[in-house]
């Protein structure tokens, strides 16, 4: 199975100190199942950090990048519960980024998943895309332990929709450009996998900017739609 639809929302944050219990709490008993049960969800995950930051990083896939400004989530968004109010609050440093699926290969969710952000050079879009899902994307998958690799391109204009959510973080949300994920049965054999495929060097070599930043994360829940 790869990404179960065309869009998928990351997110990236820390919490202030504290709060850890409080927000997987909430995460874990109302916020995934609310946003699973929004038309067009298919499925939500949240992982915690092995290395690299911020320490949580929680997926959503989607039908399509549309659902992510489509009228039922934002109703969502601009009619937060009580508890999201509280738990808003808890969140530093957030990244938010609604994507475009490029690529998804792979079949199954694993207990790990690294994420690389990343972006083209000026003029190099074509080059990294098509080294990414043509030869580097593909090399990872066959790899021994790794159930799904996968390429998203930030759509701009829906990661930036202002909502009543947004303002009851500390500060405006960050945006990747483009997510590489990588997927598999454990934190060594995804960071394996990205040091051979996608490291640094790797990637500039493709068009990438030097500006990649790589984290991995360990599966703590996930919701399926039902």
């Amino acid at each position: 199975m790869t990404l179960l639809g065309q869009g998928f929302l990351a997110i990236w944050n820390d919490i202030a100190p504290g709060g850890d219990a409080e927000f997987n709490h909430w995460h874990t008993r109302e916020h995934v199942p609310e946003r699973v049960g929004v038309p067009g969800f298919l499925r939500g995950r949240r992982y915690a950090a092995v290395s690299g930051s911020p320490a949580y990083f929680t997926l959503y896939e989607t039908e399509s990048v549309s659902v992510l400004a489509s009228p039922g989530y934002l109703a969502r968004l601009n009619d937060p519960t009580p508890w999201t109010r509280r738990s808003l609050t808890l969140f530093r440093n957030t990244k938010r980024t609604a994507c475009r699926v490029s690529a998804s290969l792979g079949r199954g969710v694993g207990g790990a998943l690294a994420t690389l952000e990343l972006g083209p050079m000026a003029g190099r879009d074509e080059e990294l895309r098509a080294w990414l899902t043509g030869t580097a994307l593909p090399g990872i998958v066959n790899r021994p332990g790794i159930t799904g690799a996968h390429l998203g391109e930030a759509d701009l204009e829906v990661s930036r929709v202002k909502t009543e959510e947004k303002k009851l973080r500390d500060a405006p949300d960050a945006v990747a450009r483009w997510v590489v994920m990588v997927d598999g049965v454990d934190a060594p054999t995804v960071t394996d996998a990205c040091a051979q495929f996608v490291s640094p060097a790797a990637v500039a070599r493709h068009g990438a900017a030097r500006d990649t930043l790589l984290a991995v994360y360990r599966l703590a829940y996930c919701l399926s739609r039902a």
